[in-house]
């Protein structure tokens, strides 16, 4: 396999996008390079690789918008060594990877073998798809409604107190302007008690080849263990569905048995396992 760069967010789009979009795996990938194409630049310029075969058809794709770590597609494990010359002579300050756990495991030791650094897992999360909804068994009482702007403040508090349990400083770093756009472009969801008060929340991203991305999923501690956050998923799945999406999907944090199960009671099925690896240099 061999890799190619390119400066062109459009012109890799162009390249990489039919992979992309026939692997819900990669919608990650996906949906962050249609974040670039649709205005939000990175605070550096982003670094695009593409792994190609013999007959150049696309094989694998890497990309990162700083200051957040690689994402990479799944790799074979003989590639991996050269992914990380490739990269490292382009991005020399990569600080992590995010992958399917084995690509994630091999990067992460082929960078150590490269570098003379060192790294640490930060997150083992779970991969997570629907088709078809189930509804909640024990459903709570009350109904989802979009943000609207009057709410901003109690959804920025929000958005970084989810950061901020999920050790994700850098998500919670931009809450503002993340947010700002959701409530605008009509992807941010609240749960409300019947007295009206909103229980938790629920964003999405864009769909990309019909499929449809949650997340954050969010439910401050004194609102949990009654069903809002379940209930939440189920009705936001439930719309994507019905506005013409094939596939829901999100990414749940393996070390929270609460929220697996939650998702799983709703239809929600694993599709694979992937990890953050954090890079510390020599």
């Amino acid at each position: 396999m061999q890799f190619v760069t390119e400066p062109d967010p459009r012109r890799f789009s162009e390249i990489v996008g039919p992979f992309l979009d026939a692997r819900i795996e990669c919608n990650i990938l996906a949906t962050i390079l249609l974040g670039l194409l649709d205005g939000n630049p990175p605070a550096a310029a982003p670094v695009l690789v593409r792994g190609v075969d013999a007959g150049g058809d696309v094989t694998a794709v890497a990309l990162r918008t700083p200051p957040w770590p690689m994402l990479c597609s799944q790799l074979d494990a003989g590639a991996v060594d050269a992914l990380v010359t490739t990269w490292l002579g382009i991005d020399p300050a990569l600080n992590g990877v995010n992958a399917p756990a084995v690509t994630a495991t091999a990067l992460a030791d082929a960078w150590t073998r490269a570098t003379g650094g060192s790294t640490r897992r930060r997150t083992r999360m779970a991969f997570y798809a629907l088709r078809v909804v189930t509804d909640p068994p024990r459903p709570p009482a009350g109904d989802l409604r979009l943000a609207t702007a009057d709410q901003l403040d109690l959804m920025v508090t929000w958005w970084r107190a989810f950061a901020d349990e999920a050790g994700m400083a850098r998500a919670g770093s931009d809450a503002v302007a993340v947010v700002e756009d959701r409530v605008r472009s009509r992807r941010l969801w609240l749960w409300h008690d019947p007295a009206g008060v909103p229980v938790a929340m629920v964003a999405v991203n864009p769909a990309v080849a019909g499929v449809v991305r949650l997340g954050p999923v969010y439910t401050p501690p004194e609102h949990r263990r009654r069903g809002y956050a379940g209930a939440s998923v189920a009705a936001v799945s439930r719309w994507a569905l019905t506005a013409g999406a094939r596939w829901c999907a999100l990414f749940t944090d393996l070390a929270n048995p609460t929220s697996n199960k939650i998702y799983a009671e709703v239809g929600y099925r694993p599709l694979g396992d992937w990890e953050e690896h954090e890079f510390t240099p020599r």
